[in-house]
């Protein structure tokens, strides 16, 4: 099994969590979701979000099922306007490589985590291990807990047929 600093993470905090090792390439989150055998809406992505004004990016957690709705993110942060990077740029950002990107692996690093509420609606959800072929599944509870996330409505269903990345995972 991979270990990293998020498997650490959730070993030293005691939080009970299944990994699930992928191709090492970039997936988006529906070929994730085929290869775990779990449903689309249960695999969360994180997509990183810039402030119009100077500030630490976001990281928006979404159901892979559905897209960043950037008013909505802005309404929550009660900002004006808030936007999307290149894939390029959300890697500088973060210093992970697109497909790995993870809220788990950017704790302490201050990053305002928003996690869509749709995932309230489950006990466990996957997120990103911190690297390209690495998915963990985790309670939601202690998500929210690890990376102090907000939680709305900050997500769209996707138009029918698209996988939506954005950003992927």
């Amino acid at each position: 099994m991979i270990t990293n600093n998020v498997t650490r993470l959730l070993n030293a905090h005691k939080v009970t969590f299944t990994a699930f090792e992928l191709p090492a390439e970039k997936l988006g989150a529906q070929e994730a979701a085929q290869r775990m055998g779990v449903p689309l809406h249960q695999v969360f992505k994180t997509i990183v979000v810039v402030r119009e004004k100077p500030g630490k990016p976001l990281l928006a957690v979404v159901p892979g099922d559905h897209e960043v709705d950037l008013k909505a993110v802005a309404a929550l942060l009660k900002e004006k306007k808030v936007q999307l990077p290149t894939q390029r740029e959300a890697e500088q950002l973060t210093g992970l490589q697109a497909g790995g990107i993870s809220p788990l692996a950017l704790i302490n690093r201050g990053f305002k985590v928003l996690l869509d509420s749709a995932a309230l609606e489950f006990e466990q959800i996957h997120v990103s291990g911190g690297q390209r072929g690495l998915n963990v599944r985790l309670p939601v509870k202690d998500l929210v807990q690890l990376t102090q996330a907000v939680t709305g409505v900050i997500s769209r269903p996707l138009p029918d047929g698209q996988d939506g990345d954005q950003n992927p995972l």
